[in-house]
C-alpha cells in the first residue's frame, strides 16, 4: 500500500501542469522573492552587507507538495531559543513529503504568543534543520512557514527555496527559537538561503 506522501506525485505534477507554472517562470519568480526578501530585511539594512546574502540555486524538486495531518496539542511545548530563554509552542500538525524518492516528515507548530495577535492568529512555524546545518547553511538551523488557510484538503505545498535564516545568524540580539530534534531531516535541502558572510 502506498504511503500517504507517495499519493502527492500526481498532485506535484497537476500543480505545474494545470497551472503551466514553467520551470523558467518559477525560477524567475523565486529570484524576485529573493532580491525583494534582501532589499527589505529588517535586521540586515547596509548596502555593503546586504551583498552578504547567498542563496542556492532555485530547484522545483525542493517545492514539495506535502500530506498533511492534523495534530491537536493542548499542552504543547517549551521551544529553547538562542538566548537560553524558552518559548511556548503547540504542536499543530504533520507533513509528509518525498526528496529524490525518499520520504521525509516536518512538524508545524503554531506559537502561544502569536495565537494572541489577530495578525499572527492562523500563523504556523516549521523550523528545521539538515544535513547542510552548520556548513553550508546556518548551523540552528532555518525556518519555513505558512498560514492554516494555505492547507487544502489535508495538503499544502511547501517551498525550501524559500527557507530562511534567524535573525540571530545576523546579530546575537534576537532570541530565535532552535528547531526540536524530531526537525532534523537526514538530507542536505541545498535549496534556499545560505550562510550569511563572505566566502560563497
Amino acid at each position: 500500500m502506498m504511503t500517504k506522501a507517495f499519493t502527492l506525485l500526481a498532485g506535484i505534477i497537476l500543480h505545474f501542469g494545470v497551472f503551466g507554472q514553467t520551470k523558467d517562470f518559477y525560477e524567475k519568480e523565486l529570484k524576485a522573492y529573493q532580491k525583494n526578501y534582501v532589499a527589505n530585511h529588517e535586521v540586515v539594512t547596509g548596502k555593503k552587507e546586504k551583498r552578504q546574502f547567498h542563496f542556492y540555486p532555485v530547484s522545483n524538486k525542493y517545492n514539495v507538495s506535502c500530506a498533511f495531518e492534523r495534530i491537536i496539542d493542548t499542552v504543547g511545548f517549551t521551544m529553547t531559543t538562542s538566548a537560553k530563554t524558552l518559548k511556548h509552542y503547540f504542536k499543530y500538525g504533520r507533513l509528509d513529503f518525498i526528496i529524490d524518492d525518499k520520504e521525509y516528515l516536518l512538524f508545524v507548530y503554531q506559537s502561544k504568543d502569536l495565537m494572541q495577535t489577530e495578525k499572527y492568529r492562523n500563523y504556523l512555524f516549521v523550523p528545521f534543520t539538515d544535513a547542510t546545518s552548520g556548513d553550508e547553511t546556518y548551523g540552528s538551523g532555518r525556518y519555513l512557514e505558512f498560514f492554516i488557510n494555505d492547507i487544502y484538503n489535508n495538503t499544502v505545498q511547501l517551498d525550501f527555496n524559500k527557507a530562511y535564516n534567524p535573525y540571530c545568524a545576523y546579530s546575537p540580539n534576537y532570541k530565535c527559537p532552535i528547531p526540536p530534534k524530531e526537525n532534523f531531516l537526514p538530507v542536505a535541502i541545498k535549496a534556499g538561503e545560505m550562510n550569511f558572510g563572505k566566502g560563497h
